[in-house]
C-alpha cells in the first residue's frame, strides 16, 4: 500500500484509501482501476472488493515511520475526497501530514466542489501540495475551486490531456502534463502541450511535462522531448516560501 513510486513527478506512494468512481472523461481509462482489478485476481487482500472505495485505517500513520524526507503521492489509487470518504477519515489523513511534517505530500482531486466545501475544516501545513486533474476546457472550473483552498502549493494536472486549454493560472504555482497511456489510449497533440508551457511561461509557472502517451513504455526521457527538450521544471523553493508566508498572514 506504500512503496517508490515510477511516477516521475513524485518518490513514494502513500494509499490509506482505494478504489474510486468515474466522474468525467479523464476516467475513462483509469490506470488504478485496471491495477486494482489485477491485484483483486492476484489475492491482494487489500483489494478484495475490487475497485470498491475501501478506507485502510491501519495505514494512517504510515509515513511518521518512514524517517528520509520524500515525496509522497497521497492516494494514487483513489480520490481523497471521494464523497464516501468521511470527513474524519479525511481529517485523520491530514493530521498525519501534519505531524510527518519532513515529508513533502501531493493530493490530487476530480472533485474539486467537496475540496472547496471540506478545506475550511482542514489544517493545511506547508508541506501539503494540493492539486486538480484538468483534462478538458470544460474542466477548468475545478481551477477556481483550487484557488480558494490555503494550500501552500497548488497545482494542476493536465493529464490524461484531451484537448487544448485556455487556463487563468493565477495563484497556481505548478502544471503537469501528459498524455494518456495503456489500452485505448486517446491521443495527445503536441500542439496542446506547446500551448500550456507557453501560457506556463507567460505566467512564471512551472511546466512538467510527464509523457506524450501511448499504449508503448513512454518513460524514457526521449518519450517525452517537446521540441528537442525535456521538461520537467518544479515549483522553486522561493516560490514555495512566498506562497507559505501568504498562507499564513
Amino acid at each position: 500500500m506504500a512503496s517508490k513510486s515510477s511516477i516521475e513527478w513524485t518518490q513514494a506512494t502513500w494509499n490509506p484509501v482505494t478504489g474510486c468512481s468515474k466522474v468525467s472523461p479523464g476516467c475513462k481509462h483509469c490506470y488504478a482501476e485496471r491495477l486494482a482489478r489485477r491485484l483483486k485476481a492476484m489475492g491482494n487482500p487489500r483489494y478484495s472488493r475490487g475497485f470498491q472505495v475501501t478506507l485502510h485505517h491501519d495505514l494512517v500513520d504510515l509515513p511518521l515511520k518512514w524517517r528520509d524526507p520524500r515525496q509522497i503521492f497521497v492516494n494514487s489509487m483513489a480520490d481523497l475526497f471521494h464523497e464516501k470518504v468521511p470527513l474524519d477519515f479525511i481529517e485523520s489523513v491530514f493530521v498525519t501530514m501534519q505531524l510527518a511534517h519532513w515529508h513533502t505530500f501531493q493530493i490530487l482531486t476530480k472533485r474539486a466542489e467537496r475540496l472547496a466545501e471540506l478545506a475550511p475544516s482542514l489544517p493545511w501545513p506547508t508541506n501539503v501540495w494540493m492539486g486538480v486533474s484538468v483534462e478538458r476546457q470544460d474542466y477548468t472550473r475545478r481551477i477556481d475551486h483550487l484557488r480558494n483552498v490555503p494550500a501552500a502549493v497548488r497545482f494542476l494536472s493536465c493529464e490524461p490531456l484531451l484537448g487544448p486549454l485556455q487556463l487563468d493560472l493565477t495563484g497556481i504555482n505548478w502544471v503537469i502534463v501528459g498524455g494518456e497511456s495503456g489500452p485505448g489510449a486517446r491521443p495527445m497533440n503536441l500542439e496542446w502541450a506547446s500551448g500550456i508551457r507557453e501560457q506556463c511561461q507567460a505566467a512564471g509557472v512551472p511546466y512538467f511535462l510527464k509523457q506524450l502517451g501511448g499504449v508503448i513504455d513512454k518513460r524514457g526521457h526521449d518519450k517525452a522531448l517537446l521540441e528537442g527538450r525535456l521538461w520537467r521544471e518544479l515549483p522553486s523553493q522561493t516560490a514555495l516560501n512566498s506562497t507559505a508566508a501568504g498562507a499564513a498572514v
